[in-house]
């Protein structure tokens, strides 16, 4: 599992007792277990979802096709991590279970809950490639999304990154990072230890501001669930911080395993030229190289990453819908989705700022798609 952060029993915790999650908040705690005697075999993180925000995989239209039908798209079931749009596993494991066998009687579960709430789905959201082997099963559709990420190709430093790119891009880059120096930013980023409580009230306050520009709201998460997660999985965050002058300016938060680093959350008190790209990108791929790590996700969406060199990535979610009539309509939704994602991607694929000869590996790297969103027997 890699040490994969957002499964910790830590992690989950501090959503639940901070309030970020629960009964008030649409995301009520219903997790999956499966128990052979006084153990564990697997933990699958499951809630009740009487809405459809903090999922990164929309399916708004699909509830409205259900409320003009007069029927009810809400109560569903949600097996992911709470407004994390981040690929990875989502069962925690024994070390004695068969996860295969495991894996199907969590969906046996799973769904025997779901028919006696009522309610009119089940979904599996951001797995990774061994969660979706474990969990082929012929009534769960798979649809698929997309994202960017920037992989580490052995670069020893930013400038070994930089040297891949076509001159006129490189350019630019360096353009960018330049006028950080030019407007006396300094950026230092800490481990987990050393964020102490000033700088995580510091840090909410500029999430809260993100959030009320972004969509009127003041964000999902309250202020006890970032110092939890400063008390309990330090060994797992780090943070950007920006200053002039001394005075704090901006903050980008990021976790870590021990392959990838992942870029959460960020704000700043007003606006700075590049400031966002320096913070949330070129941080980050700084960091991802002196720690050796594979890759960094640095979140949902960005079409603006492409030429900063973070490339397109297929994500995944798995599907249970009882109406056999809207899971038939679904299931050729998503057909049609996965060929567009697929020209999506290659399209995009076309304009990275690489020189030919990676974005060639670039090519050579993507997995072949597949129309999956019909039931799925792989």
């Amino acid at each position: 599992m890699t040490n994969f952060p957002f499964l910790k029993a830590a992690f989950l915790q501090a959503l639940a007792d901070s309030g970020s999650v629960g009964p008030n908040t649409g995301w009520l705690p219903e997790h999956t277990i499966i128990e052979e005697g006084d153990q564990t075999l697997a933990f699958m993180p499951t809630y009740i979802k009487d809405h459809s925000w903090g999922e990164y995989v929309f399916d708004w239209a699909w509830a409205n096709a259900y409320q003009r039908n007069g029927l009810n798209y809400y109560p569903k079931l949600v097996s992911a991590i709470p407004f994390s749009p981040v690929t990875g596993p989502k069962v925690r494991f024994a070390e004695k279970a068969n996860q295969q066998r495991t894996s199907r009687q969590l969906i046996d579960k799973v769904l025997s809950r779901a028919n006696e709430l009522g309610a009119s789905s089940w979904h599996l959201l951001f797995p990774d490639a061994q969660t979706l082997s474990n969990f082929s099963h012929p009534e769960l559709m798979r649809r698929s999304g997309v994202q960017f990420h920037w992989f580490n190709r052995d670069y020893q430093c930013f400038d070994d990154f930089l040297a891949t790119f076509v001159s006129r891009k490189r350019k630019m880059v360096r353009k960018e990072r330049r006028r950080i120096a030019e407007q006396d930013i300094d950026i230092k980023t800490l481990e987990g230890a050393e964020i102490d409580h000033n700088l995580w009230a510091f840090f909410y306050r500029l999430y809260q501001n993100t959030y009320l520009k972004r969509s009127g709201g003041g964000g999902y998460l309250t202020p006890e669930f970032f110092v939890r997660l400063g008390e309990t999985l330090a060994e797992n965050l780090a943070m950007a911080v920006a200053t002039i002058n001394g005075e704090r300016i901006a903050c980008a938060l990021y976790f870590h395993d021990g392959n990838t680093l992942y870029g959460r959350y960020w704000g700043c008190v007003r606006e700075y030229e590049y400031l966002h790209f320096e913070l949330c990108y070129y941080q980050g791929i700084d960091y991802a190289i002196a720690h050796q790590l594979k890759k960094f996700d640095a979140g949902a969406q960005g079409e603006h990453k492409i030429l900063r060199g973070f490339e397109p990535v297929e994500t995944h979610s798995l599907h249970w819908i009882k109406h056999p009539g809207f899971a038939e309509a679904i299931g050729r939704f998503i057909d049609q989705e996965q060929l567009d994602n697929s020209r999506y991607i290659a399209g995009v694929q076309s304009v990275l700022p690489y020189k030919q000869d990676i974005i060639a590996n670039v090519h050579s790297e993507q997995p072949q798609h597949k129309l999956t969103g019909t039931a799925n027997t792989e």
